[in-house]
C-alpha cells in the first residue's frame, strides 16, 4: 500500500470513528451511561473505549515484526509452544533437605517439569540454623541449607543433567550456586550440561524485598562474579534472574516492575563489561523473573514490550550482534499479592486467569500460586491443582498452537507501545539523576513503590478497585475449611544436628586456611570470588562461616529509611 492511499485510508476511518461516537454511541449513552467517566489499566494507563488501526499509526509495523525475529515483540522463539510447552516449574522449600525433596518428586510425579527452590530466612539472610538470629524461622517459610550435606538431602535421587534446578536467594546466593557446582562435580555431571537459575539479583532487594547483608557495592561485584563464571563454565546455566516479581509484590506499579528491573540490568551489563568479557560472551543467559497481575490485557503488553525494551538496549546500547544476547526470556509467577484468605478457593480462578496472561505473553517458565497460599505454605493438594491449572493451559486450551495469538490486536499492540515508551523515559530519568544505585541510596526507587502501594491500598478501602471476597460479594460467616501446611517442629534440631555434626567431622585447619584465602580474594575486586566459595563448601564451610568472614571487611549496609 502506498503513502497516499494509507492516508487516505486513515483519514476515513477517522471519519467513520467520529461518525460512531456521534451516533451509536451518544444514542446508547442517552439511555444508560457507563459505569465510569475515565477507565484505567490497573498500572494507571488510561483507556479509550475501543482501540482502531487509528491507534497504532504512528508506530513502525517493524516493532512487531515475527516471533523468533529482532525485536522480539512477539515473542524469543519463532515456534515457541508449538514445539516445546513452557517449563512448569512450581516452588517448593519446607524443612530440611529430605523434607523438600519429598515435595519435589511429589511434584515431578504429578508433571512439574523444573525444580524452584524456596530458602528459609537464615539460609537466605546467611546465618547458620544454630545462630540466635535463625531460632524459631529454621525450615519455616523455606528449605534450611547450612553445608553441601543440605543441598545434596535437597537434590537426592534428582539427575540434574535432566531437569532444571531454579534457587531462589539473592544476598548469599553465589554460595547456595558454589554448593549446587560442588554437588554436580561430585556426582561426575558435566557442568555445561546443567540447566537452570540461581536469582541473585542483589540490586531488587534494596529497591524491594529488603534482604540484603552487605552494602550495594560488593554485592553487586558478587553478581559479576557469578555471572562471569558461568559464561566461562556452565554454558546452560542462568547465573541471574534480574527480578521484576519482587519489585511488584512490593507494591510497585507493572510500569515501574519492568522499568527498574532494565535499570538493574543496565547496572549488571555495566559491571560484567567492565571485566573485558564482550557482552555477546554472557548475555545469551541472562534471564528475567516477572510477576502476573490480574488485568489481563495490561500483562500481555507487558511481557511484549519488556522483550523489545530489552532487544532494543542489547543491540543500541552495548552493540551486542549475536541473537541470542538480544532474546529476553523470563520466568512467571502468579501473584501471590493478590491471594486472598476470605473465599480462598476462588484464589484457583485468579491464578489460572494469571497463567494464562503469562502464556499468551510468552513465558519460558511459569509457577502457580496455590489457593491457599495466602494462610501458609501451600499443600500437596493446592501445588497439584496450581499445576493442573497450567496443564489444562498447555493441553486442553489450544492457546498454544499459535504464536502470539493477541498480536495484531489494536488494544494489545497500542498498549504495547506506551509501556515500551514509558519505560525507556524511566530508564533516561534514572541516568540522568545519577544511575540505579545513587538513586536507590537516595530512596527515589522504594518512594515510587511506596506511593504506588499506597494507593492502591486506598483504593481497595475505597471499593474503587474491588477484590471479590474482601470489598465486594463478602461472605461475613465464611468458616476457613482447610488444613494448612503442617510446621514439624522436629525440623529445627535436625538441621541444627546435621550442621553440628559436619563441624566436627570437617578438617578446620584447611577450612580456616581456606576462609584467609577468601579474604584476600574479596579485597582484590579483579579476582573472582567463585572458585574460593567452591572450594569452601567442598571443604565444609557453612554458610555462617564464609558470610561472618566477609561481613568482618565489609561490613553490613543499612538503609536510610523511606516515609
Amino acid at each position: 500500500m502506498n503513502t497516499k492511499s494509507k492516508t487516505t485510508d486513515i483519514q476515513a476511518l477517522e471519519a467513520q470513528v467520529k461518525e460512531w461516537e456521534s451516533t451509536e454511541v451518544a444514542t446508547f449513552l442517552g439511555k444508560q451511561k457507563e459505569k465510569k467517566d475515565q477507565f484505567f489499566t490497573y498500572g494507571g494507563f488510561p483507556l479509550k473505549r475501543t482501540y482502531t488501526a487509528l491507534d497504532i499509526k504512528d508506530h513502525a509495523s517493524e516493532d512487531i515484526g515475527l516471533p523468533g525475529r529482532y525485536p522480539f515483540t512477539r515473542g524469543p522463539y519463532p515456534t515457541m509452544y508449538r514445539s516445546r510447552t513452557w517449563t512448569m516449574r512450581q516452588i517448593a522449600g519446607f524443612g530440611t533437605g529430605e523434607d523438600t525433596n519429598k515435595r519435589f518428586k511429589y511434584l515431578i510425579e504429578q508433571g512439574q517439569t523444573g525444580l524452584s527452590t524456596d530458602f528459609d530466612m537464615p539460609t537466605l539472610m546467611g546465618y547458620d540454623s544454630d545462630h540466635a538470629m535463625s531460632e524459631g524461622e529454621v525450615g519455616r517459610e523455606g528449605v534450611a541449607i547450612d553445608t553441601l550435606a543440605d543441598m545434596e538431602a535437597l537434590l537426592d535421587g534428582i539427575d540434574l543433567e535432566k531437569i532444571s534446578v531454579s534457587l531462589t536467594i539473592n544476598p548469599s546466593a553465589w554460595i547456595l550456586l558454589a554448593m549446587y557446582i560442588a554437588l554436580a562435580e561430585k556426582r561426575g555431571y558435566d557442568l555445561n550440561k546443567l540447566s537452570g537459575t540461581i536469582q541473585a539479583d542483589i540490586l531488587k532487594e534494596y529497591m524491594a524485598q529488603k534482604e540484603y547483608v552487605f552494602p550495594i557495592a560488593p554485592s553487586v561485584r558478587i553478581v559479576r562474579d557469578g555471572i562471569t563464571y558461568c559464561a566461562k563454565h556452565m554454558k546452560r546455566y542462568n547465573p541471574i534472574n534480574v527480578s521484576g516479581y519482587h519489585v511488584s509484590e512490593a507494591g510497585s506499579s507493572p510500569l515501574h516492575e519492568v522499568a527498574f528491573t532494565m535499570c538493574n540490568l543496565i547496572t549488571y551489563v555495566d559491571e560484567v563489561l567492565k571485566t573485558g568479557m564482550k557482552v555477546d560472551e554472557f548475555a545469551p543467559r541472562l534471564a528475567f523473573f516477572f510477576v502476573c497481575q490480574t488485568d489481563f490485557f495490561e500483562e500481555i503488553a507487558k511481557f511484549r514490550a519488556a522483550r523489545r525494551v530489552y532487544a532494543k538496549i542489547m543491540r543500541e546500547r552495548y552493540g551486542a550482534t549475536n541473537p541470542e544476547s538480544m532474546r529476553l526470556r523470563f520466568h512467571c509467577q502468579t501473584a501471590a499479592a493478590t491471594l486472598t484468605k476470605p473465599q480462598y478457593k476462588i484464589n484457583i480462578v485468579r491464578t489460572a486467569i494469571q497463567a494464562l496472561a503469562a502464556v499468551l505473553g510468552g513465558a519460558q517458565s511459569l509457577h502457580t500460586n496455590g489457593m491457599d497460599e495466602a494462610f501458609s505454605i501451600p499443600t500437596e493438594e493446592a501445588m497439584k491443582i496450581a499445576l493442573r491449572t497450567q496443564q489444562i493451559i498447555a493441553e486442553e486450551a489450544h492457546v498454544t498452537e499459535v504464536v502470539d495469538p493477541v498480536g495484531g490486536s489494536y488494544y494489545v499492540e497500542h498498549l504495547t507501545n506506551e509501556y515500551e515508551r514509558k519505560i525507556f523515559e524511566i530508564i533516561d530519568e534514572v541516568e540522568k539523576n545519577g544511575g540505579t544505585i545513587k538513586l536507590i541510596e537516595e530512596g527515589w526507587f522504594q518512594r515510587h513503590i511506596a506511593d504506588f502501594s499506597y494507593e492502591q491500598a486506598l483504593n481497595k478501602q475505597s471499593g474503587d478497585k474491588p477484590v471479590i471476597g474482601v470489598n465486594l460479594f463478602q461472605e461475613h460467616d465464611e468458616v476457613a475449611d482447610l488444613e494448612t501446611h503442617p510446621h514439624d517442629p522436629t525440623a529445627e534440631q535436625r538441621q541444627i544436628d546435621r550442621l553440628q555434626r559436619i563441624r566436627r567431622e570437617r578438617d578446620n585447619v584447611k577450612l580456616n586456611a581456606l576462609l584467609d584465602k577468601l579474604i584476600t580474594v574479596a579485597q582484590d575486586d579483579q579476582q573472582n570470588i567463585m572458585p574460593v566459595t567452591i572450594e569452601l563448601v567442598k571443604a565444609g564451610a557453612s554458610m555462617g562461616d564464609i558470610i561472618e568472614r566477609l561481613k568482618s571487611i565489609w561490613g553490613t549496609y543499612r538503609e536510610v529509611p523511606v516515609f
